[in-house]
């Protein structure tokens, strides 16, 4: 059903609220992933405006994604995974579409009105800016 699934991955803790579910579903549809983490510091933001060297942020991002896309191969996916830079929605709504992936699936922390106005909201963004499905798994309350 779906051959390539785009993971938005926040490198928090909500994320571990999200991966067992790919796993499970990934396994069922024998799907590949794609994990994507977008980079929204100030470095990250003008990496290629300015032609910066990697930033403190971008090197633990990168090292993030690696140790998820391991952990993931070890339960036996086929993995690979994208450092984005820049604003969070439009770089996973590009970033699915320009590799073909037919499901998005993000967390949600549950802000209601007054959170959503306050820390936005990265999932209603990408729902309409895009057609292609979405899995949303609600972070823990923990995370």
């Amino acid at each position: 059903m779906y051959q390539k699934i785009l993971v938005a991955l926040e490198n928090g803790p909500a994320d571990e609220s999200l991966i067992p579910h790919i796993i499970q579903l990934a396994q069922l549809c024998h799907s590949r992933l794609l994990l994507v983490h977008v980079a929204d510091g100030w470095a990250a933001r003008h990496y290629d405006r300015f032609k910066l060297s990697d930033s403190k942020e971008i090197i633990e991002d990168r090292a993030y994604l690696e140790a998820k896309a391991v952990q993931l191969r070890a339960a036996g996916l086929t993995v690979d995974s994208h450092l984005a830079m820049g604003e969070p929605p439009s770089e996973i709504v590009k970033t699915a579409r320009n590799e073909g992936c037919d499901l998005i699936a993000m967390t949600s922390h549950g802000h209601r009105l007054i959170g959503d106005i306050l820390f936005g909201s990265t999932i209603d963004e990408v729902r309409h800016s895009t057609s292609i499905p979405m899995l949303v798994v609600r972070a823990n309350k923990a995370a």
